[in-house]
């Protein structure tokens, strides 16, 4: 199996956790957050439902440039929104990453702001990093937010304390 046919299987196998998660934002609270240095949850729910843009940003950016290209996202509004969101992202990784090439992969991909350079990795090394091991941290974090609201939290690897 080739490291991009893998990251495709995972790629799905992820989302589909993801999905659970995203579901259960409750919109109606936003805004809420456990603590002042936290991001809001539907600020980190869209967050994570953007996530997987960096696969795609990856592949077709070799250097990219915080101080050129950041813009924060606004937060999405309701859970159609949010869910189309990632839907979007999602579809859009899954091409590309059917699309590139393995050589392609091997590239160096650069990070930087402006002058200053942040990390240079080979992108089959980024792809995992800035994709999805970011995306499985902070689908965590949403999971904490979600029992500190008494929301009941689903399973991503098997069944939770309330599902069981």
């Amino acid at each position: 199996m080739s490291i991009k046919t893998g990251y495709i299987s995972e790629l799905k196998r992820e989302s589909d956790a993801t999905k659970k998660i995203l579901e259960r934002i409750p919109f109606d609270k936003k805004d809420w957050k456990p603590h002042e240095k936290s991001a809001p949850i539907g600020r980190l729910a869209t967050h994570v439902a953007e996530n997987t843009h960096w696969i795609s940003r990856v592949i077709h950016i070799s250097d990219y440039d915080f101080a050129a290209n950041y813009t924060p996202t606004v937060a999405a509004t309701s859970t159609e929104e949010l869910l189309k969101v990632f839907q979007d992202n999602l579809d859009k990784a899954l091409q590309d990453l059917e699309q590139v090439s393995l050589e392609e992969l091997d590239a160096i991909w650069t990070v930087r702001n402006g002058d200053q350079i942040l990390y240079q990795l080979p992108k089959k090394v980024a792809i995992r990093a800035w994709a999805f091991s970011h995306m499985i941290h902070h689908r965590g974090q949403l999971s904490v937010y979600l029992r500190l609201l008494d929301i009941p939290v689903p399973g991503m690897y098997g069944p939770t304390a309330d599902e069981g």
